[in-house]
């Protein structure tokens, strides 16, 4: 299944493209996601929960950049896991590019997903997939967001030290890092999904609806 999805981000390009390359900074954004080893500067060990209605399954697997192109913005990374009960796979080959945004300072962040579910996981996700995925664009692109914020905060400044006697004024704390977002919900996102493709159904219907 290949998914299409968009999302700007109030930020110049090249500052966005440093933050999207720092994968540990990243990943808490993902819905569900959990990174559990860096192996290099280009492959990952983590596991992902996702929730189809009732049933929650647990994938545990990796991801490799396979391609990565500083001039265009673009990088390619393949993820491939195993649900950790033996109920299904998943593999994906996601592409991002960043495009200049509408007004300065903006950037659009593109990304195409080719998907590939084996298993329970087919067969729950059958139909939802495309809905699901849009929802989980947003809540990445929000947390993309606030995390860029948090870190890019101004320190407070330090307090003057007094010319005597000396004193040795203490550094500023970090900026906090931006909360995690939580695991997605799984009924609660099914079932927005499925109003959503209901809501679809009967604005193509009223479209075609010939005039009276």
């Amino acid at each position: 299944m290949l998914i299409e999805n968009e999302f700007t981000v109030p930020a110049p390009m090249d500052r966005l493209w440093s933050h999207l390359l720092d994968v540990e900074r990243i990943a808490p954004c993902m819905p569900g996601a959990e990174l559990t080893e860096t192996v290099d500067d280009r492959n990952w060990k983590g596991n992902l929960k996702a929730k189809f209605g009732p049933v929650t399954m647990a994938f545990s697997g990796s991801v490799s950049m396979e391609e990565r192109d500083d001039d265009a913005r673009r990088v390619v990374l393949r993820a491939r896991g195993m649900e950790q009960k033996g109920k299904g796979a998943a593999e994906a080959t996601v592409t991002s590019w960043l495009e200049p945004g509408d007004v300065d300072a903006e950037t659009t962040v593109k990304m195409r997903a080719d998907i590939i579910l084996s298993g329970a996981a087919a067969q729950l996700s059958r139909g939802l997939l495309p809905e699901i995925s849009k929802k989980l664009t947003q809540q990445f692109a929000d947390c993309l967001q606030a995390s860029m914020i948090a870190a890019e905060a101004p320190a407070a400044p330090a307090a003057a030290a007094p010319a005597e006697p000396a004193v040795e004024v203490e550094a500023a704390p970090p900026p906090a890092p931006a909360p995690a977002t939580k695991p997605v919900g799984g009924i609660r996102l099914g079932l927005s999904a499925i109003w959503a493709m209901i809501v679809n159904f009967f604005r193509r219907l009223f479209r075609r609806r010939p005039k009276s």
